[in-house]
């Protein structure tokens, strides 16, 4: 009798903590970008549903995402700066980096356009207009993959953002829809990406002015945080994330998100082993 009840309660800890690994949260680390658009409200339903694991996103810019992860405070990221994304995994704190998505950055600016840039297909030449001009420019200055992105466009214009900061080029430190609203109360230029544009409200006076150029182009990648380094981080649910986001059903969905008829990202996960086989 006593054996039967050891065993019995054995059974229903086992059950317990297996039930307790199934329906466990999954943490995601991602950009202001990504949910400003609204794409995680779109599919993330779907993966939880299969999953029947419940999704928590984090969303902050690229640069802070890693550095919560690299903490072990999430469990998978989605973010948009390869660079930082490949010292990530070097590094130890990342399995494996996995192209997902891309839209693509644009710059918006004022109906009149000041610095005389709508349709140049330079983008360099087109900040170095801006810069000529002397007209407001918003950064995001916030460290994450749209700040990155914007401050390797202005480089090879040689124009000194340091100095000019506080000026003309006003760094704000706000996410992607905060940097915008601030644009448009400036009646000043900035480098959104096309998801959040697209999907962005308050538009005021601005309009894209500049698009279309290769350099433009914004990659977002998925990233599991290694359990080796953070033995608590919830592997199983990451992996299995990880396979749906790039499988059929996870990549159409990507692809099916359209505001006013038009996509804001495009699906180009490749056919690849599973993470961590």
């Amino acid at each position: 009798m006593v054996r039967a009840a050891i065993v019995l309660g054995a059974c229903l800890l086992f059950c317990a903590n297996l039930a307790c690994a199934e329906g466990r949260p999954l943490t995601l680390a991602s950009t202001t970008s990504t949910e400003n658009s609204g794409l995680y409200d779109a599919i993330l339903p779907l993966f939880e549903a299969q999953a029947g694991t419940r999704v928590r996103v984090v969303a902050v810019g690229t640069g802070q995402a890693l550095r919560i992860a690299s903490a072990g405070d999430a469990d998978v990221l989605l973010v948009h700066d390869r660079v930082s994304e490949d010292r990530f995994v070097a590094e130890g704190y990342g399995v494996e980096r996995f192209d997902v998505m891309y839209n693509d950055f644009v710059i918006v600016g004022p109906a009149d356009d000041p610095a005389g840039i709508r349709g140049e297909t330079d983008v360099a030449r087109a900040l170095a207009e801006i810069a000529a001009a002397k007209v407001p420019f918003v950064s995001r200055g916030d460290d994450s993959g749209t700040h990155k992105a914007e401050l390797r466009l202005w480089k090879p214009t040689g124009v000194d953002l340091g100095k000019a900061s506080g000026t003309w080029y006003r760094e704000v430190g706000r996410g992607m829809g905060g940097t915008l609203n601030t644009a448009v109360a400036m009646n000043a230029y900035t480098l959104a990406d096309r998801g959040t544009w697209l999907s962005f409200k308050n538009r005021g006076d601005l309009g894209i002015v500049v698009e279309g150029e290769p350099r433009l182009r914004n990659l977002y990648s998925v990233i599991a945080v290694d359990p080796q380094r953070h033995p608590h981080v919830n592997s199983d649910g990451a992996r299995r994330f990880i396979e749906w986001i790039r499988s059929p059903q996870g990549q159409t969905a990507i692809g099916a998100f359209h505001v006013n008829g038009e996509p804001l990202f495009v699906p180009n996960a490749t056919p690849a082993a599973k993470p961590g086989s």
